[in-house]
């Protein structure tokens, strides 16, 4: 039976880059049994055999030797990745396929100041002028890129509300994602009559996260609903129980099937 062809190319490609660089067969098992010494672990380990086979497209490398692979051929593992049809690039994107029940921080991705949502941007769209968008958004998330550039990656982090969070529901959906201001971490009393304006934050149980107004007495940390939610209001022992994380700062949620709203402040 043939190798399927994503396999057999990369295996291709893989022979080339090796040639490439002037390394023979042996010559890479040789590194890759001393890279398997210093790391103490023989997976790591590439038998002549085995990558003979991998460049006739007749294996897929395990995440070990895909390791030794970069190392020997000096090349990044997401191009490695690449020969085989996996972009971690992808990730993000795929991500938005599937929606958690809980709230939670969401990371950035590690590689400079980036953080990569679930989303896919538009990059013909002024989001400083008023346009009519006629193409319908296909993944949650599709916002101009123009709008992504303000969000402040350096100083800020970012959140998930989760789909079964109806804390502060309606004025904050289920899906929703929230940029916080970690800087802010102390409960500020607030007369004000709009809801936005009054100070939301992002807090840290014991059992995940919370997201919410709250009210600190003495000890105890609540976290406030929105006044039509069907969440009650919740009380921890503060801070044995739960950290503020931060205020609140702008949110990006879909409003309708197909549709989003990008809001800050």
């Amino acid at each position: 039976m043939d190798a399927p062809r994503p396999v057999r190319s990369a295996g291709e490609k893989l022979r080339k880059l090796r040639l490439e660089l002037g390394l023979g067969i042996r010559e890479v098992e040789r590194r890759s049994q001393r890279l398997a010494e210093f790391k103490g672990n023989p997976d790591y380990c590439i038998s002549r055999t085995w990558l003979a086979r991998v460049e006739m497209g007749e294996f897929t490398p395990s995440i070990y030797k895909l390791h030794t692979l970069s190392v020997v051929y000096r090349r990044n593992r997401d191009e490695i990745l690449s020969y085989f049809g996996l972009k971690t690039a992808d990730v993000a994107r795929d991500q938005s396929l599937f929606g958690l029940p809980k709230t939670h921080l969401v990371s950035p991705s590690g590689e400079g100041d980036s953080i990569k949502f679930p989303l896919r941007f538009s990059g013909d769209l002024d989001p400083s002028q008023t346009s009519l968008i006629t193409r319908l958004v296909k993944i949650w998330g599709d916002v101009p890129a123009g709008v992504l550039r303000h969000l402040d990656v350096r100083n800020s982090i970012y959140g998930y509300i989760g789909l079964e969070d109806y804390t502060l529901h309606p004025l904050i959906l289920p899906g929703s994602f929230v940029q916080i201001d970690p800087s802010q971490t102390k409960v500020q009393k607030s007369s004000a009559s709009r809801e936005l304006d009054r100070p939301i934050y992002f807090i840290e149980l014991h059992e995940g996260y919370a997201c919410g107004w709250c009210e600190l007495n003495g000890g105890r940390l609540s976290v406030v609903p929105h006044l039509n939610s069907p969440t009650p209001i919740r009380h921890y022992e503060y801070p044995r129980e739960a950290e503020l994380v931060g205020r609140v700062t702008g949110v990006a949620m879909r409003i309708a099937e197909g549709g989003v709203l990008v809001g800050g402040r």
